[in-house]
Order: C-alpha cells, then sequence, then structure tokens
C-alpha cells in the first residue's frame, strides 16, 4: 500500500514539473509592455526640497513632483510630525470609527472644514480612497453618474465600483454632457464628477457652466481638488473658489498628498454630508484612520497655505514662466494649462521615454507620461512647476528641453 501512495506521489510530482505554470501569461505581458515602451522600471527618488531631487546619487532639479509649494521637505512639517510622534506613537490602531479619533485627528478636521469654510471635514486614508468611497456612499444601483473621460482613475473607478450606470463625456464637452442629462428621466439620483484641475492636461473644469447644469437637472455635483488645494482660489482652496462658487451645494473631495505636502485624502461640506459619509462610506469605515504623525503635518501646512500667499503666486508665475518659455522655444505643450502642470505632448511612448532619460543625464527629473494614464498617442512629459524653483532653472530647462529634441 505505502509503495503504490509512493508510486502515485511521485508520477504527480513528475507530471506537476512538466505543467506550465498558471502565472505564464505574465511572463508574456510584460515582454509587449517593453516593445511597446510602457514598461515602467522601479525609480528611488530621494527629496531634497527646494526644488531639487536626488536619483542614483546625482542631485537633480525636479520637475516630477506634485508639492508644488515645497512643503514636504519643510521645517514646519518636520517639526509638527517630530512632536505629534513623540506625544502619539507611530500608528492610528484601528479606524476612526473602531479606535476613535486621536487629538491630530480632531484638530486637521476642524482645519480643514475652518480652510474650506464648510460645515465639516472627513479624512480618508489616501486621496484615492476618499474618491471611491465618497462616491460608492453617493450612488448605487438605480442611480446614474456622469464621469469627464480625463478624470483621475480613482473618480473613474469610484464610478465603475458604484454599480451605478456609468457615462462618461468627453473632456469638459458640456453639449454631450447635456445630452446625457436629458436622457437620464427615471433616475432615483444623479451625480456629475470632475476634476477640478485635470492631473495629466493642466486645465480647469468649466465648473461655473458644470455647476449650472447640475442644477438645471436636480444632479449633484462632486469636485476632485487635489491639484487644485493650495495652488487656485484667493485663499488657495482650489478651483471652487477660484470660480467663487464656494457657497453653493458643491461636494469638495481633496489629498493632502500634494500641494499640502503629506498623506491622505478629505470631503468637506456640510455636517449633514459628513454625517452620512462617516456612517456609509466604505474606505473610511473599514481603513486604519490616519496617524497623529500626518495629521499634525497636515494642519501645520494648511497653515502655512493659509499665512504664505507668495508661494502660491510664485508657483503660478513659475507655471507662466514656463509656459511662455516653451511657447518661444517652440515646443508643443497643452495650451489649455493653467496651473503648475505643463504637458509637452510628444505622441510616441518610446520618444518620451528617450526624452524623459536624456533630461536627465542632463540634470532634470521630468517623468514621462504614457498610456494608460493618458489615451493612447497623446504621450507626454510632465513637467510639473514648483515655488521653490527659479527663473533660472526653468530657463535652463527649457533650454535643455530644446536640444533634446
Amino acid at each position: 500500500m505505502f509503495n503504490k501512495i509512493s508510486l502515485r506521489s511521485t508520477a504527480r510530482c513528475i507530471k506537476l514539473k512538466t505543467m506550465p505554470s498558471p502565472l505564464d501569461w505574465i511572463s508574456d505581458e510584460l515582454t509587449h509592455l517593453r516593445e511597446e515602451s510602457l514598461y515602467r522600471d522601479s525609480r528611488y527618488v530621494t527629496a531634497l526640497g527646494n526644488g531639487r531631487c536626488q536619483i542614483d546619487n546625482a542631485v537633480l532639479l525636479d520637475f516630477g513632483s506634485n508639492d508644488y509649494l515645497d512643503l514636504a521637505t519643510s521645517i514646519a512639517l518636520k517639526s509638527a510630525a517630530s512632536e505629534a510622534i513623540q506625544k502619539h506613537g507611530v500608528g492610528a490602531r484601528a479606524s476612526a470609527l473602531v479606535s476613535g479619533m486621536h487629538p491630530e485627528y480632531q484638530t486637521l478636521c476642524r482645519t480643514i472644514s475652518q480652510f474650506e469654510g464648510a460645515g465639516d471635514a472627513l479624512l480618508f486614508p489616501t486621496g484615492y480612497m476618499a474618491n471611491v468611497g465618497v462616491i460608492t456612499a453617493l450612488v448605487g444601483q438605480g442611480d446614474v453618474v456622469f464621469c469627464d473621460r480625463l478624470n483621475h482613475a480613482s473618480l473613474v473607478d469610484g464610478c465603475r465600483l458604484s454599480h451605478a450606470q456609468f457615462r462618461v463625456y468627453p473632456h469638459c464637452d458640456l453639449d454631450i454632457l447635456e445630452r446625457e442629462l436629458n436622457k437620464v428621466t427615471d433616475a432615483r439620483r444623479k451625480l456629475i464628477v470632475t476634476d477640478g484641475l485635470f492631473s495629466m492636461d493642466g486645465d480647469l473644469a468649466p465648473l461655473p457652466e458644470l455647476w449650472e447644469l447640475s442644477q438645471m437637472h436636480n444632479t449633484m455635483l462632486l469636485v476632485d481638488e487635489a491639484h487644485a488645494t493650495g495652488v487656485f482660489g484667493e485663499h488657495g482652496r482650489g478651483s471652487v473658489e477660484h470660480f467663487q462658487l464656494e457657497d453653493k451645494p458643491i461636494i469638495r473631495v481633496g489629498t493632502l498628498s500634494k500641494a499640502i505636502g503629506c498623506l491622505g485624502g478629505f470631503v468637506a461640506g456640510s455636517r449633514e454630508l459628513i454625517d452620512y459619509l462617516r456612517n456609509i462610506s466604505r474606505t473610511q469605515i473599514y481603513a486604519t484612520g490616519l496617524p497623529a504623525t500626518l495629521c499634525a503635518a497636515a494642519s501645520a501646512a494648511f497653515d502655512q497655505v493659509q499665512s504664505n500667499p507668495e508661494a502660491r503666486q510664485r508657483l503660478l508665475a513659475n507655471a507662466n514662466l514656463c509656459r511662455t518659455e516653451l511657447e518661444r522655444a517652440r515646443i508643443n505643450f497643452a495650451h489649455g494649462s493653467c496651473g503648475p502642470i505643463v504637458p509637452v505632448i510628444l505622441s510616441d511612448a518610446g520618444l518620451a521615454v528617450s526624452v524623459s532619460q536624456k533630461l536627465q543625464e542632463a540634470g532634470f527629473f521630468v517623468p514621462a507620461i504614457r498610456p494608460p494614464t493618458v489615451p493612447a498617442g497623446t504621450s507626454r512629459l510632465r513637467i510639473t512647476l514648483s515655488t521653490a524653483h527659479t527663473n533660472e532653472d526653468i530657463h535652463s530647462l527649457v533650454s535643455h528641453l530644446r536640444e533634446v529634441l
């Protein structure tokens, strides 16, 4: 009996060794990505602040970061985080609903609600989770959600995961959006979602017109302020403030990982809305809360945004200078961009990677952006400006870019 079992086991082992692995397809997919110039290597970067970073022991001018106000490495944020970690430790221990909101968490919620001029605010571990959690709490089966084609992936995924009817309209095409809105007659709820400042094209959404359409069709409007918070508006509140729509019941989602220089996401709105989301939003209920270190640093960052409007003005001036220099050099860029994101359109993915690598060799970090992040045929360099960049930095970048191209 023992010998029969041993023989069967040996036969199975031999058969298993000769069978293909169910994961063999991964190798073919990686080969395809490399052939299409879509393969992404791991990149290890050390942030140095002051518009600089270090890659492979080389100090580069950093035109690839979303740290628009140069706050991530600032003394104010590091001091706030250091003090908080000594007082509260490292982890948040559990979700905010289970273990409770620690003092720094409560302070940050108050800081954001006051900054946004809203009744209350709710925190999420990331901006991605904020978008997914808010959208899936607002709409579901029997509802319809309308999404700009160039919205961030987190908005798109939130729409898909909501199980609402998902309707995509061409980028900022209000005529088609209105046509789609007119088709919906029996939905329980309707929601329009849009970036405030689009992350890959750098243009602003037409929020006044979107608000008007939402009112005409009794539709909720959600604006993701991820790249606009700290950048646009008289007080740095984002695109909703820029278009003077703050008195409207627009749902404002934001992130703490761009101009705020930290990590996390938030939603600001009426106390009733926030109370509802606190009880319904799965990515908030079932995720460990933000630790005290990040909350304290983010609170310090909002103080910096409010007390130093000159930094925001320098940032936008740097972005305008970059566009002026690119135009003078006859380098094709997205002319709709109006903030710190300046895309240089190269179309071909291989060319974008090659130019990015040559710029890195010349001392500049400018990442190549390729599908699926952007549509096929629109690969680009994504130049992001910082308040820390000097005029000389920008002139030097454009000069080298012109030489490479």
